[in-house]
């Protein structure tokens, strides 16, 4: 996210870190959650894989031992197949349980990590561009599952020493049976293959499986259930939805055929020298029952070791290697943003906040929304953004927010590169109320309360903000006042009008009394303009009167007798700023603002 990317240029998702390295990566976070419960986890799936890897010797004795009347050859293998046979057994049986006891609690922190990082990322264009949509969307699936790596890891081991304690024993015999071994390369040359090819269809088909979830969505939720049965778009719903799911699920199956195919020839090739093998050691090599016994047990042992071997690096390879991969992809996003956060968010303003020749373009578009802005906003200053739809305003406080960085330019706070300043230390003094505001369905205080978390529980600063955003009707209408459920799908929770949550947005945006920034993002779009305007005005005068520590209130309304009260004017047109001024000096231009502020006007008239 650097910011001397030109204009017009799509930016290429990152590819995803190395599967093997993001294993390792994943294996060390669990083992920072629950070191002592995946050490005992992993010893025990070693141990577990002996007893029943001996098996094939505990036969060779028995046959030794009754076809030579070698009793004690026989006490031995009887007493070897019984503590095999128990110590399978038991220590399956503990394993079990110290796994799932591991996979419990990690499942937990792994989530967790998840959350926190999707939330703590400086920038949301994982939350709006497609390509980072469809690899979270498929991360989000796998996470739930992510914990099955470590187990599939551990068996893995635990797979592949049971297939070196069965060649040992097989070269014990006459070496060139190791050469089984080698002809089971290609079933786990086609098991690592198969994933790859299938992972890939997927990928590519990952938008249709979140058109497919849309769909479903809007067929069982309350919020489209008014709209689907008027419209009576049932029906096209569902044939969209079978269309998206038959879109994902055909080129997927055609991977899967072909790649079975494939996976079947290889194991063609093993069950040949298998059947080889017996027939080299019985009529060939001329050795002992024993021996033969062996063989014979070792050989078929070998053949389901290494179907479990191939089947476990598959489902590595397959998904959770690939969930792993996917979490360390989203790992290194994350902490690239905190990469050059050097500077410090200064205390108040002295000077303001500049733009210098900002342009952006959406990440994965080519379009600028803002072209080469210059433009400086005074500390201490009201300023207004207007324009029309589409010109950059919420653009320009979405940069200022620090939820995107500019495409090329500079932010200046204070002279300093915004974008060098945390963006967590600078969000702290940054407060408002943004267009598409979120209804946080909390008792109605701590939907308010939210919006300066260490006063979540401070009922009198909660109605102080509540009475700054002009809120007090809602709040009085509600029928437990503050203490009120919010959303009606939850126990005594009440629904409240589209307006009425706007107040209270703007309420939880006033929560913070001294912000560096304040931003009123078209956040009373529901109210009649004659309360927009009182509202405004009364906030303007106070922002003016509380200006020692040179906060900046940016308004962006479409109403302009709202934004002439504002000391400064930015009008935003095609994507670069038009005209920048006070009311009276704009309209003394004659320019874009006065032709947009006397069309309104008129439609007053």
């Amino acid at each position: 996210m650097s910011s001397d990317r030109s204009v017009g240029t799509a930016e290429a998702i990152e590819p995803l870190p190395s599967a093997l390295s993001s294993m390792w990566r994943l294996c060390k976070l669990g083992f920072r959650f629950e070191p002592a419960l995946m050490g005992v986890a992993f010893v025990l799936s070693l141990l577990a894989a002996v007893p029943d890897a001996l098996l094939a010797l505990w036969l060779k004795f028995l046959g030794d031992g009754v076809l030579g009347g070698d009793n004690r050859l026989v006490y031995v293998a009887v007493l070897g197949l019984a503590a095999s046979a128990c110590g399978t057994w038991f220590l399956r049986t503990v394993s079990t349980r110290v796994q799932r006891r591991f996979r419990d609690k990690v499942t937990i922190a792994l989530e967790s990590h998840v959350a926190r990082l999707q939330a703590s990322i400086v920038s949301i264009a994982h939350h709006e561009r497609p390509d980072y949509l469809d690899r979270l969307s498929v991360l989000r699936n796998q996470v739930f599952v992510l914990d099955h790596m470590y187990m599939s890891v551990f068996t893995t081991m635990g797979w592949i020493l049971r297939l070196v304690v069965t060649i040992i024993l097989l070269m014990s015999v006459h070496p060139v049976l190791a050469l089984l071994a080698l002809l089971a390369l290609p079933t786990v040359a086609t098991s690592s293959w198969r994933p790859v090819i299938e992972r890939e269809v997927q990928e590519r088909a990952a938008q249709t499986v979140r058109r497919a979830k849309h769909f479903f969505t809007l067929a069982t939720t309350a919020a489209a259930g008014k709209e689907v049965r008027v419209t009576g778009i049932a029906d096209k719903i569902v044939a969209g939805r079978r269309a998206a799911w038959e879109a994902w699920y055909g080129p997927t199956a055609a991977a899967r055929w072909a790649s079975a195919w494939w996976h079947t020839a290889g194991w063609a090739i093993f069950a040949a020298g298998y059947v080889g093998a017996i027939v080299f050691v019985s009529a060939g090599l001329s050795r002992s029952a024993g021996d033969v016994l062996l063989v014979l047990a070792a050989g078929a042992r070998l053949s389901s070791y290494v179907s479990a071997t191939v089947g476990e690096i598959g489902f590595l390879r397959g998904i959770w290697m690939d969930g792993a991969q996917r979490l360390a992809w989203l790992e290194d996003y994350a902490a690239a943003f905190h990469a050059n956060a050097d500077l410090a968010v200064p205390g108040a303003l002295r000077e303001g906040i500049r733009f210098e020749h900002v342009s952006f373009a959406y990440p994965g578009t080519t379009v600028p929304v803002l072209q080469d802005v210059t433009v400086t906003l005074p500390a201490g200053a009201v300023v207004a953004i207007v324009g029309e739809n589409g010109a950059g305003k919420s653009t320009l406080v979405k940069l200022l927010s620090q939820f995107y960085r500019p495409t090329s330019g500079r932010i200046l706070v204070d002279g300093q590169d915004l974008a060098r300043m945390p963006a967590d230390s600078w969000r702290a003094r940054l407060s408002g109320a943004y267009q598409d505001f979120f209804r946080f369905e909390l008792r109605a205080q701590q939907a308010v309360g939210v919006g300066d978390l260490p006063r979540l529980d401070d009922q009198p600063a909660v109605r102080a903000a509540v009475d700054r955003a002009g809120a007090q009707d809602v709040v009085t209408q509600l029928v437990s006042g503050l203490d009120t459920q919010l959303g009606p799908a939850w126990p005594a929770g009440v629904e409240v009008s589209f307006g009425q949550w706007q107040k209270l947005a703007l309420a939880r945006g006033f929560m913070r009394e001294e912000p560096l920034l304040l931003v009123l993002d078209e956040p009373t779009a529901a109210l009649d303009a004659e309360t927009e305007h009182a509202l405004f005005e009364r906030y303007a005068v106070g922002a003016r009167q509380a200006s020692a520590a040179g906060r900046i209130t940016i308004l962006v309304s479409h109403r302009f007798s709202t934004v002439r009260m504002a000391d400064h004017i930015v009008v935003l047109d095609g994507a670069r700023v038009a005209e920048f001024g006070s009311h009276d000096e704009l309209m003394a231009k004659r320019g874009k603002y006065a032709e947009l502020y006397s069309i309104q006007a008129a439609a007053y008239r």
